[in-house]
C-alpha cells in the first residue's frame, strides 16, 4: 500500500521581485544614502561610528530574519534598510577616510561583488532572488546585498564627483539606463537574474545621487532639505510602501 508523501514546500524567505518592490528598494537605499549621512556628519557620529551601529543593527536584524525561515516584510525591509546605511558609512570610509577614492573603492566593491555571487553560483547552483528557501542561500543573499549596496553608493559618488556628472544628471542617467533594462527584461530573452543584478546594483548609485541631490548644499549642485528631514520623508515613504506590499503579497497567497 503506498503512503502519501508529504509534498509540502519550505517557505519563500524574500518577497517577489514585483513593481512594488523596485519602489521599495529606491526608497530604502535613498534612506540609506540620507540616514548614514544624517548619523555620520549631521551628527557628527562619523563614519566608524556609524558603521560599527548600523553593522551591529543589521547582524541583529539577520540572526531574527534568518531564525523565523519565511518572508516577512517588516522585518526583511528593516534589515535591506540596514544594509543600506552600513553601506553608504563603509563606502564612504574606503573613498574619504582610507583614502583609496572612487574610482579604487568602486573597482574594488566591484570585484568583491562578483566573487560572492561566483561562491554563491557555486555552492547553490544558481543566484536566483526568486526564491530563496535555504538558510545557506539567504546568508550569501544578504551578503551579496550589503556589498551590492555599498558598491552601488561608490558608484554614485564616482559618477557625481569623480567625473563632474553632477547629482541630478547622475540620476537621470541612471534612469535611462534603468529603463533600458526594464525594456530588456520585457522584449528580450536576455537571462532575468543578469538583468536582475544589474538594476539591483544601478538603483542603489541612483538613490546615492537623489539622496545627495535633496541634501547636500547649493555650491555642491544639491537643494540643501536636510539629511534630517530628507530621512524622515523617505522612512514615510517606505513606511507606507511596504504596508501596501504586505497587502499585494497576502493577496498573492491567497489566490
Amino acid at each position: 500500500m503506498n503512503k502519501s508523501k508529504n509534498t509540502t514546500l519550505p517557505p519563500n524567505r524574500v518577497p517577489q521581485i514585483i513593481f512594488i518592490y523596485w519602489v521599495i528598494k529606491i526608497a530604502a537605499t535613498t534612506l540609506g544614502e540620507t540616514g548614514a549621512d544624517m548619523f555620520s556628519m549631521t551628527l557628527n557620529l562619523g563614519y566608524s561610528a556609524t558603521i560599527f551601529i548600523f553593522m551591529s543593527i543589521f547582524l541583529l536584524l539577520l540572526g531574527i530574519k534568518l531564525s523565523i525561515k519565511k518572508y516577512d516584510p517588516i522585518l526583511y525591509w528593516l534589515v535591506f534598510t540596514s544594509t543600506a546605511i552600513v553601506g553608504t558609512a563603509i563606502s564612504d570610509f574606503i573613498d574619504r577616510t582610507l583614502g583609496l577614492g572612487y574610482t579604487i573603492g568602486s573597482s574594488i566593491l566591484l570585484g568583491l561583488i562578483i566573487v560572492i555571487l561566483m561562491v554563491w553560483n557555486k555552492a547553490e547552483k544558481n543566484i536566483s532572488v526568486e526564491k530563496i528557501t535555504t538558510f545557506n542561500a539567504e546568508v550569501f543573499y544578504w551578503l551579496a546585498f550589503l556589498i551590492a549596496n555599498t558598491l552601488g553608493t561608490a558608484m554614485g559618488d564616482f559618477l557625481a564627483d569623480e567625473l563632474e556628472i553632477g547629482f541630478l544628471n547622475s540620476a537621470i542617467m541612471i534612469s535611462a539606463i534603468l529603463a533600458g533594462l526594464a525594456l530588456l527584461h520585457f522584449y528580450t530573452k536576455i537571462s532575468g537574474v543578469v538583468l536582475f543584478w544589474f538594476a539591483f546594483v544601478l538603483t542603489r548609485p541612483f538613490g546615492a545621487t537623489f539622496g545627495d541631490l535633496l541634501t547636500k548644499s547649493g555650491t555642491q549642485g544639491g537643494l540643501h532639505l536636510g539629511t534630517v528631514e530628507a530621512s524622515i520623508f523617505f522612512s514615510m515613504i517606505l513606511f507606507i510602501a511596504v504596508l501596501k506590499e504586505s497587502k499585494l503579497e497576502k493577496s498573492l497567497i491567497n489566490k
